[in-house]
């Protein structure tokens, strides 16, 4: 095995050429975000007002299709708001996945509702639909108020939040139809995948609102950033107000009218955004010719590749490939690690940390194979 984890070190470093350290990914700045930054700091619009928001906005809503978008300070700040404009409450449950960043967790946790973890397909690492509608049907209770209840918890189903994860869509369409069937809220938790379709439709956009991050690490990325996206008038008006501080609009007085949150993207980040937003489809493009060069490479070596649904069009934001078992895994991490190529394993799975150790969960075989093999690989622009 050794052996082997040279050739794929080796090809690795054939990918990204004159790098003596090859990170996970890392953010390449090469438009127009020095210009924009400065003329943002020169139009002294520098905090949650300012004419780059308006324009990330608005590029948001142009690339994804959706009819609203409201910029956030990270993506997890917006799957808290999103959570909050479902009306999800204290003790309700949230279905999800195990298998995803504490992000998704901490957002239902904020709220002091309970996740209940989901299994995931083995091909898409999102939540798989026969693992919820198996679920549902042995624990879901429509009652009289329209509204699905947990037959053990007694405890009020208010949402589902499946990821795309790293990237890759899920089976969003039958989620959603089975979310719509119990009256379940489907907030999507698409932090990964901004630039990746299903069925010709962006991800985020299949439910009642969708989540974006853009952080450091993401495909796009304005240092600490995120995004909310919904069809719905209403739900993107209260969005905008309750990422203000729920701040009435008036020339001089401060007026607020319930608790609200600061959750507004600065105008400096938008900037940054604005012109990373501008090279998406450029990125996209090229992490794709570098997933479908691993693809060909580990199909040769029999190393199995995680990669999108024939229906799907993946932004491959982080590669990831699967080893025989939790020790060729650990010992491949060693090596890559060992010899410049940063390599990273799947997120810890959620119902093995302690404080969702007690949440109730459907059998999460698919989670926890992948979770002991999966490793991703460098996955950065190419430039």
């Amino acid at each position: 095995m050794p052996n082997t984890f040279q050739i794929v070190v080796n090809f690795i470093k054939q990918q990204f050429p004159h790098q003596d350290f090859i990170a996970l990914h890392e953010p390449k700045f090469i438009g127009n975000e020095k210009a924009y930054v400065l003329d943002a700091i020169s139009s002294t619009f520098v905090s949650s007002v300012g004419a780059y928001v308006n324009k990330f906005e608005e590029m948001m809503c142009e690339i994804t299709g959706a009819k609203h978008a409201i910029a956030i300070v990270n993506g997890t700040n917006a799957l808290h708001l999103a959570l909050l404009l479902a009306d999800v409450q204290e003790d309700d449950e949230v279905l999800s996945q195990s298998l995803t960043f504490i992000a998704t967790c901490n957002a239902i946790s904020y709220i002091k509702a309970k996740p209940v973890f989901i299994d995931v397909d083995l091909d898409t690492l999102g939540i798989s639909p026969s693992s919820l509608n198996q679920f549902l049907h042995k624990y879901g209770e429509k009652r009289a108020d329209g509204y699905t209840y947990n037959k053990q918890s007694q405890k009020r189903i208010k949402a589902c939040v499946p990821m795309h994860t790293f990237g890759l869509p899920c089976r969003i369409d039958e989620i959603a139809e089975i979310c719509k069937q119990w009256n379940i809220s489907l907030i999507e938790d698409a932090a990964e995948s901004l630039g990746s379709y299903y069925k010709n439709q962006h991800t985020g956009t299949f439910g009642k609102i969708g989540t974006f991050s853009f952080n450091g690490n993401k495909t796009v990325t304005c240092g600490g950033g995120g995004a909310l996206v919904t069809d719905d008038d209403a739900l993107a008006k209260r969005a905008k107000h309750l990422s203000t501080q729920a701040k009435q609009a008036h020339r001089w007085a401060f007026l607020h009218d319930e608790i609200g949150y600061n959750y507004r993207m600065p105008n400096l980040n938008a900037a940054l955004a604005c012109a990373q937003l501008e090279q998406l489809n450029a990125f996209v493009e090229n992490k794709r010719v570098l997933a479908s060069s691993y693809k060909n490479f580990f199909q040769d070596l029999a190393i199995p590749f995680v990669e999108e649904l024939p229906e799907a069009q993946s932004n491959y934001w982080l590669n990831a490939i699967l080893w025989k078992d939790i020790e060729e895994r650990e010992a491949f991490l060693k090596y890559a690690n060992d010899h410049g190529v940063m390599s990273r394993p799947v997120w810890e799975l959620m119902h093995r940390l302690p404080m969702f150790s007690t949440a109730q969960k459907a059998d999460l075989s698919n989670s926890e194979y992948i979770a002991d093999r999966l490793v991703n690989i460098p996955s950065s622009v190419r430039i």
